[in-house]
């Protein structure tokens, strides 16, 4: 059976360019969270994720209105392609 993979992955490449040591550090913080703590981080990280995307869209399309800079954010998290040049 051949399993396919995509040409940028390589399952023996490391996702995560986080050292041993640190990533024990830093699963050592996050169980020391409350349940809340960690949505809220996760919530937070969210949000500036989010931030991160807008400002790279508005970047590269100055010209854009906020509500077309909105929408590609939301294509880009929903869709696989592009909008058709109509649909913008």
């Amino acid at each position: 059976m051949k399993i396919e993979t995509s040409a940028c992955y390589h399952p023996v490449v490391p996702l995560s360019d986080t050292s041993p040591n640190a990533k024990r550090v830093q699963l050592e913080v996050l169980r020391g969270l409350s349940g809340e703590q960690r949505l809220l981080t996760a919530l937070e990280m969210s949000d500036l994720t989010r931030e991160l995307a807008r400002a790279r869209i508005r970047r590269e399309h100055p010209e854009w209105t906020e509500h077309q800079v909105i929408r590609e954010l939301l294509r880009i998290a929903f869709l696989p392609e592009p909008l058709p040049s109509g649909m913008r």
